[in-house]
């Protein structure tokens, strides 16, 4: 059912804040149970404030998947205790599509707009490829992020479509 590969986590230095230069994160890549109680709440929180929250959206966050993936957790040490910065999921391949599917990806309010959207997709990629490697990598993307995404070597393979009364359409990362 999971996969038995643990990868420790590791040091990166993944974006600069004006104020204080390099913020250095901790990535956490783990399977669902593996995870501490407390790093599950935080995952959890995270996902309803960005997700439910902030984007209005009514939806089942709880989908089944969480235990068929690879959760990648950017913790910070900035404030006293670590604090999740910035997270993605990724789905085992044959769970939701055919290939390995990065989603869930989030960065929480206070680390914005400082390059942890970037940061987190290139390492949840680097991640990605090493445990499937020569596989492409879909992502259900919420269209009016899919330049972002395209600047990251994925490609628009669908029209758009409503998920959750948002548009999204899909994308597809093909190694070379």
């Amino acid at each position: 059912m999971f996969a038995a590969m643990k990868v420790e986590p590791r040091a990166t230095a993944a974006a600069q804040t004006p104020a204080t230069g390099p913020l250095a994160l901790r990535w956490q890549w783990s399977r669902l149970p593996t995870l501490t109680s407390l790093e599950i709440y935080a995952v959890l929180a995270a996902r309803q404030q960005v997700f439910a929250v902030e984007q209005h959206c009514a939806f089942q966050d709880a989908d089944g998947h969480d235990a068929f993936a690879w959760h990648l957790l950017g913790w910070t040490a900035e404030r006293s205790a670590p604090t999740l910065a910035a997270y993605l999921r990724v789905i085992d391949p044959g769970r939701k599509y055919a290939e390995p599917s990065i989603g869930r990806v989030l960065t929480v309010p206070p680390y914005r707009g400082i390059g942890l959207g970037r940061a987190v997709m290139v390492e949840g990629l680097a991640r990605t490829t090493t445990v499937w490697p020569g596989r492409a990598i879909r992502i259900a993307a919420q269209q009016r992020l899919a330049a972002f995404y395209a600047s990251l070597a994925f490609r628009t393979v669908s029209a758009p479509y409503d998920e959750d009364g948002i548009a999204h359409v899909d994308m597809l990362y093909e190694p070379v």
